[in-house]
């Protein structure tokens, strides 16, 4: 039998993620093959990795050529987290991504590189780069296995991004703990520093930092002990945000906006892990949320240690990139069998808006979702009708079997539940079903209850206690309209609520694909109206759906 250590010291040097792995004793590691088209759980618009694991989104920016950049938690050795590299990905539109090799290794077999950001240093303010605007710097956690010590590290790159040198007066931040990571870094441009927040996690604070050059830092402030604690923070976010009101107009404030993000796991009111947000202002040295309140990111459970983009124009909407996953069950989920774990959200632009009772709504949407509709005519399919009614839509035509849709409904006098509980009134529920298994992911409304709820409970493939199988929150009209809109990507839900007030992300297995779309209607008055809109969304794994990452080193575990 081959020893781990042997195996990973075979693996040194190669990982090519288009092949299977096969060991030395014949077996097989990953049965990582390339046809990403022709696996029953594999999205086509989310970004997930060739083969192996994939966790936390990295050192997001979009450089001077509009190129965005995603790096990720990676491991090339294991379908399960341990042995993390960074994986690196670009695009030109957030969803067409081309494979890069291995971004960052670690330093030796006994180190990890976990979690962090990057930056373009245009004005070269590090001193790392001569005579280019183009020097990335990217910022990161080591951990030492044998020390059991986390530090902050910078790497730099000459050549926008592809290649990293790890910096020679490393580490830049070390406070002598085994439990502080996940830096993540910004210009602040009134005070002209460097600012970076980062996780004491176990101790349930985070650290505020300032630098001018990202290689000498000073502690300022500390966020300690807000919102929901649960057993860790993790993946901290400190970004500038737009503040808009209902008609999307933005609002002039005298002081900037701000969103501080926090990953919270395990322990979660859902189970396992969660992001809540913080609203608030930061005068360069301190953050001050507007209240003690305790908001989440998303209603259901698989929306993770997101990052923000670096580098996008003052004034936009800020853009995120979540891990699709949930840590109390992330290494158990069956797309093992597919060779890969692991996948993103969709990009999603935020802007915050004060609204009604609890005030201060992140606001979540596609970004760029129509990068990815199907241009032929058939790729877009409308309907509408009155009242009480279900309509059904065939979609098993649609390749990629992946879906775009909308539901709004306006002009609705809603009807309240029975007093004995047997009818909930006024109800719209959205289906997307396999005829042959009968199958089903679902969501929709309960007006009369001034609810909409998500349910995962009827697919095959995945059941465990801790994977929880339905979610609700509070809905309701906006300006006289209730609306949602929705992306199902073969085992990926992501809903967006009211115009992206509230969102949910939600796995799901279905043991055959979903390709029956239905919407029913039930004690609606004669005069309201449904309108119903899917587009078919196209792969973005052209050709025949190959995928290598090129040769990489891969450093092992001890």
């Amino acid at each position: 039998m081959i020893s781990m250590k042997s195996l990973f010291w075979t693996l040194l040097s190669t990982v090519v993620g288009g092949r299977a792995l096969t060991l030395p004793d014949g077996s097989v590691l990953l049965d990582a093959t390339s046809d990403v088209n022709g696996r029953l759980w594999r999205p086509q618009v989310h970004f997930s990795p060739p083969s192996g694991f994939m966790n936390d989104p990295n050192g997001l920016h979009i450089d001077e050529n509009g190129i965005y950049h995603l790096y990720y938690q990676y491991n090339p050795t294991c379908l399960t987290g341990g042995n993390q590299h960074w994986g690196h990905a670009t695009s030109q539109d957030l969803y067409h991504w081309v494979d890069q090799p291995i971004a960052i290794s670690p330093p030796d077999p006994n180190s990890l590189i976990w979690s962090g950001s990057a930056i373009v240093n245009v004005n070269n303010t590090s001193g790392l780069f001569s005579n280019q605007t183009n020097g990335v710097v990217a910022i990161y956690t080591l951990n030492n296995n044998t020390a059991g010590r986390q530090v902050q590290e910078i790497a730099y790159s000459l050549d926008g991004g592809y290649t990293f040198t790890r910096y020679s007066g490393n580490p830049v931040i070390n406070v002598n703990s085994n439990s502080f990571r996940d830096p993540k870094v910004f210009w602040h441009a009134a005070t002209q520093r460097w600012v970076v927040v980062v996780a004491h996690s176990n101790d349930l604070f985070l650290e505020i930092y300032t630098s001018p050059d990202l290689k000498n830092w000073t502690s300022v402030s500390t966020f300690s002990r807000h919102g929901f604690l649960g057993f860790q923070y993790e993946c901290p976010n400190l970004v500038r945000i737009p503040l808009r009101d209902a008609s999307g107009a933005i609002i002039p404030t005298s002081d900037d906006t701000y969103v501080l993000t926090v990953s919270v796991s395990p322990g979660t009111p859902l189970g396992g892990s969660t992001i809540q947000y913080f609203p608030g202002t930061f005068n360069g040295s301190h953050f001050t949320p507007v209240d003690d309140a305790t908001r989440f990111v998303d209603i259901a459970q698989d929306n993770y240690a997101a990052q923000f983009f670096y580098g996008l124009p003052d004034g936009d909407d800020a853009l995120l990139l979540g891990w699709a996953s949930n840590t109390a069950y992330t290494n158990l989920v069956p797309t093992a069998q597919e060779g890969w774990r692991g996948a993103h959200t969709i990009p999603r632009r935020l802007f915050l808006t004060n609204s009604g009772q609890g005030g201060w709504d992140l606001v979540s949407l596609p970004a760029n979702i129509s990068a990815v509709f199907d241009p032929s005519p058939s790729g877009v399919i409308q309907n509408s009708f009155n009242g009480s009614g279900t309509v059904t839509v065939d979609l098993s035509a649609v390749t990629s079997n992946a879906y775009y849709f909308e539901v709004n409904v306006t002009g609705l006098q809603v009807a309240g539940p029975s007093v004995d509980g047997t009818d909930l009134g006024s109800t719209l529920a959205f289906t997307l079903s396999s005829p042959t298994t009968n199958e089903s992911v679902s969501g929709g409304f309960l007006f009369g209850l001034g609810s909409a709820y998500l349910d995962r409970s009827h697919t095959n493939g995945f059941q465990i206690p801790l994977f929880t199988d339905k979610f609700s929150t509070t809905a309701g009209a906006v300006d006289g309209m209730w609306t949602l809109s929705a992306v199902w990507d073969r085992s990926i839900l992501e809903l967006f609520l009211g115009g992206g007030v509230q969102s949910a992300t939600a796995l799901a297995y279905p043991q055959e694909p979903l390709t029956q779309f239905t919407v029913n209607t039930h004690a609606f008055s004669a005069g309201a109206v449904v309108n119903v809109t899917i587009y078919a969304l196209e792969s973005v794994w052209s050709g025949n759906g190959t995928r290598t990452i090129p040769t990489s080193p891969v450093i092992p575990l001890a």
